[in-house]
């Protein structure tokens, strides 16, 4: 396998997904490459041991945290 800048950036996809749902991300991956047009919610991506954020700024964070994750996963990112 040759290591290319398109696979450090899927790499940082996968790695920061890990990181928020505590798991990997496999489910999602197969889901969105299955149904590319399929809504998925924040809640069901984000680890259920821990609580949603409360503070704005943060949920605004963890929000561009995952849409970036998931850019990075995208087949073109």
């Amino acid at each position: 396998m040759v290591v290319t800048k398109k696979c450090d950036v899927y790499s940082f996809g996968i790695v920061a997904l890990e990181t928020m749902m505590g798991k990997h991300p496999g489910d999602v991956i197969t889901s969105l490459s299955s149904s590319p047009s399929q809504y998925i919610l924040l809640r069901d991506i984000l680890d259920p041991c821990l609580s949603l954020p409360e503070d704005l700024q943060v949920a605004k964070d963890v929000i561009f945290v995952v849409l970036l994750a998931l850019k990075c996963i995208h087949s073109n990112p």
